[in-house]
């Protein structure tokens, strides 16, 4: 039997698993990237990782196929990192190359929003479909497009960052350092931004009670849970998100048109509170054949989304 490694390498910590090929993890383990002790000190401890979990498996290390890795950076022809986003390791660099003179295992890798996507399309919410864009609304935005059965990954490596798609003209600065993207308003930091700027002269709501009045406690979450509470202040914070939400998400429907929009990522935690006014809005911005029959659903691979979609590249 055929098996595979899966990695997800985090800027502080690095999930692996050995999966089979129906993308099942059989065994996985945690362990600290220490990205500062350099790349190749990095590589050695997950291979010496995966040679472990195999044994403790009783697998043969022969019998693992492939490794498939997540990188935090864009990657070219799945083989060269052009760089590593918060890695003080060099630009260029061939991984693939790498571990695969260090192990003799063939080794592919993406970028790792494109891997969660990945996984989602062959494993999870969008499993089925020939069609879908994995949305990750977290700290930032990551995004992967996946179109029969394949990642679009472009000429660079940055297909799918549509994060920094621009959807206010010189807007509000995003952490890219250009202003006006989809990240900067929708992502779980772009609503507390807004949130704060709003509690600085309103003070008599449910949120600012909530976090006893200290803005650098709020989170995300407070927001909707102070919505659903029926809050005015709040309530009308989701509809701030919504609207930017429904825009970005019809903008991708109109250049893509998939079957299926996976959102994943702590804001779309939230839930119906502000997924069903998106779906709402999104009428006034996507083409009406767009919406014909498209799915938006939560992600259902959470954690285990990074080396199962790792795997994705070799089936």
């Amino acid at each position: 039997m055929n098996y595979y490694a899966g990695v997800d390498l985090g800027g502080t910590n690095t999930k692996i698993g050995i999966l089979n090929r129906e993308g099942d993890i059989l065994k996985s383990r945690i362990i600290k990237t220490l990205s500062a002790e350099g790349v190749d000190n990095t590589l050695e401890r997950i291979w010496k990782t995966i040679q472990e979990l195999a044994q403790e498996l009783d697998i043969n290390i022969k019998n693992i196929k492939g490794i498939g890795l997540g990188i935090p950076g864009p990657v070219l022809e799945q083989s060269i990192v052009a760089f590593f986003a918060n890695f003080p390791w060099e630009r260029n660099i061939n991984i693939k190359e790498k571990l695969e003179k260090l192990t003799g295992i063939e080794t592919k890798l993406d970028n790792d929003a494109n891997i969660i996507a990945l996984g989602e399309a062959k494993y999870g919410a969008a499993k089925g479909s020939k069609s879908s864009v994995t949305v990750a609304l977290g700290t930032g935005i990551g995004g992967g497009i996946y179109i029969d059965g394949k990642l679009v990954s472009g000429a660079k490596g940055a297909g799918g960052e549509v994060g920094h798609m621009k959807i206010v003209k010189d807007g509000k600065l995003c952490g890219c350092g250009q202003r006006g993207c989809f990240e900067a308003y929708v992502s779980a930091t772009g609503l507390i931004r807004e949130a704060v700027s709003r509690l600085t002269v309103n003070k008599q709501n449910l949120l600012y009670k909530m976090i006893d009045g200290d803005l650098m406690k709020l989170e995300a979450k407070d927001i909707f849970d102070a919505a659903r509470e029926g809050d005015a202040f709040s309530l009308d914070l989701v509809d701030y998100e919504a609207e930017y939400l429904a825009l970005g998400i019809a903008n991708i429907l109109n250049i893509i048109n998939p079957e299926v929009v996976v959102l994943g990522g702590g804001v779309a935690l939230a839930g119906d509170i502000l997924l069903n006014p998106m779906r709402e809005k999104m009428v006034k911005y996507a083409l009406p054949v767009t919406l014909e029959e498209l799915k938006i659903v939560q992600g259902v691979l959470g954690n285990e989304a990074g080396i199962k979609g790792a795997v994705g590249l070799f089936n």
